[in-house]
Parts: structure tokens; C-alpha cells; sequence
């Protein structure tokens, strides 16, 4: 009887062996982001889709992951992608997308290590290099934004929750992690084309695809204001040279109060009325858009 009772228990551990784990990563540049990986117990087939899960300020991906609004795990978990769980190495847990470093391509910011941190999981973990997808919330939102601005060659789709149009928090002085008041309060406006040329400018010459972006809002937000949800529309119906106007759209979906608008096959845009910030992680929706 003894023995059965460890042997159930032995069982059981191995049934959900799989843990958050921190791992050294070939990392070339200036910024020494932390990784950590969640490879579930039951992986989809081979090559592996990977989701790289951005963390809020005042966090990292050990909190992130940790956080039952964050659903990611669960979706690893029940479907066998791989997870990727970066954390902030600056002050205060916020992502650098202000400063030159990070708004360039291989220019040693955050970005560069997070980019660092998908070809590891696709070189040492077996993931899928063609279904690599980014979300994030908040700070976490915004560097999915710049990492689909950065590195898109890298990643096939995006879904940012409450974060800013890419390049909206540059830093004229090429601080890290610096706080823009303007960009923050949504007076940070610019032209379709002008917002564009933001996203084209951090990797120039680049003539490649671009990542599918969702981009998710809510109207009654007090950190970043509902402005932004505008101008990141802007922005990414310019890169993709859409019209302002979406081509459909449906209410209440995916949940009362939200508005889903679709700009054409690779832009969406979800606005929650009275959702203030960060607008909650949608596994279903956002893996919908992944296809996943």
C-alpha cells in the first residue's frame, strides 16, 4: 500500500512536470534581458509554434507567468506551443521603447535581445520559425509593437494589448525606458503616413513581410490614453496601405462592448467600450488570430 501511494504520487509529479524555466540565451546585445521558457509536458507536433508573452511594467515574465489574468500557460499547455517569457532589465520593470538602441534594428536595445531570445527557441527548442507570435500588455504592448517594427522577418503575428503606436515614446535624449508624458496622454498625433514612416525608419530597406497585427483598446483607459488605439490604426493601415476605413466590421465580439474592426487580412483593431488598463488577455481571440 505504501508503495502504491509513492508510485501514485510519482505519477502525479511527472503529469505536470513542466515548469517556467530560466535559461541562458546567445544574447549579442547591449541589454541583458532575462529568458525564461515554458515547454509544456504534451508538445504540438514538430516544428513548435512559439509565444513570446511581454510583460507590464512593474513585473517580469516570472510574475507574468505567475498571473492568473495572463492565460498563456493554460493555452501552452492545452494546445503545446512553447512559451517565451522575457523580463525588463531596467528600472521599475518597464521595456525600453524609447531609445535609439531599441527603436533600430540590431541596435542592442531590449528589442534586439527579445529577438535574440526567439531564434534561440526556435534553434534549441525546436520552434517553428514560421509561427513565432508576440503579445503583450501595456509596456509589454507597446515592445510587441517595436519588435513587429524591429524584427518583423522574425514573427508572424501580433496581438498588443493597451499600448502605443510604435516609435511614440522616443526619447529625443536616447534615454532607456523613458516615460512620455505627450505620447502617454494621446497628444502624440501624426499623419496615417507619417506614423508609417515611423515603423519603415527602424529598419530601413526593408522590404519583407510584415507581421499581422491586432491591436486591442479600451475607451476608458487612464494610462495610455484611447488616442493611441487611433494612431496605431494609423499607423499599421499606412504600412499595409490600407484605407482608415475598416473593410467590416462586428459588435460585441469577442465579448459585450467590444467592437471588432477589420482593416483587411493582416490589421484588426478591438475596442472596448468602458474597459479601462490594461485591456484583459483574450486567449481565444488572440490565438484565433494567431491560428493557433
Amino acid at each position: 500500500m505504501f508503495s502504491q501511494t509513492i508510485l501514485l504520487s510519482a505519477m502525479a509529479s511527472s503529469a505536470i512536470a513542466a515548469t517556467l524555466t530560466r535559461v541562458d540565451y546567445p544574447n549579442n546585445a547591449t541589454s541583458k534581458a532575462p529568458m525564461h521558457i515554458y515547454v509544456p509536458d504534451k508538445l504540438a507536433p514538430s516544428p513548435v509554434p512559439l509565444v513570446v508573452v511581454i510583460h507590464s511594467c512593474q513585473s517580469s515574465g516570472e510574475q507574468y507567468f505567475r498571473n492568473n489574468k495572463i492565460p498563456w500557460k493554460q493555452g501552452s499547455d492545452k494546445k503545446g506551443y512553447i512559451t517565451i517569457w522575457p523580463s525588463s532589465p531596467n528600472s521599475g520593470g518597464c521595456w525600453d521603447v524609447s531609445s535609439k538602441r531599441s527603436l533600430t534594428n540590431l541596435g542592442g536595445g531590449d528589442s534586439q535581445a527579445i529577438a535574440n531570445m526567439i531564434v534561440h527557441g526556435i534553434t534549441k527548442y525546436g520552434g517553428d520559425k514560421d509561427r513565432v507570435f508576440v503579445t503583450g500588455g501595456s509596456s509589454g504592448g507597446m515592445m510587441a509593437n517595436v519588435l513587429a517594427s524591429t524584427y518583423p522577418y522574425l514573427i508572424k503575428a501580433v496581438s498588443l494589448y493597451s499600448g502605443v503606436p510604435a516609435g511614440c515614446f522616443v526619447s529625443s535624449s536616447g534615454s532607456v525606458a523613458q516615460w512620455n508624458n505627450s505620447c502617454s496622454g494621446g497628444q502624440s498625433r501624426a499623419t496615417p503616413e507619417a506614423w508609417g514612416n515611423v515603423v519603415r525608419n527602424m529598419y530601413p530597406g526593408y522590404n519583407g513581410p510584415r507581421p499581422k497585427m491586432q491591436v486591442w483598446h479600451g475607451s476608458a483607459d487612464g494610462t495610455l490614453a484611447p488616442q493611441n488605439y487611433q494612431e496605431t490604426i494609423k499607423q499599421w493601415t499606412n504600412v499595409f496601405g490600407y484605407t482608415q476605413t475598416p473593410v467590416s466590421s462586428v459588435k460585441n465580439y469577442p465579448e459585450r462592448n467590444y467592437q471588432t474592426d477589420n482593416y483587411g487580412p493582416w490589421l484588426q483593431g478591438i475596442y472596448a467600450t468602458g474597459v479601462g488598463h490594461s485591456v484583459p488577455s483574450n486567449l481565444t481571440a488572440s490565438e484565433e488570430w494567431f491560428g493557433l
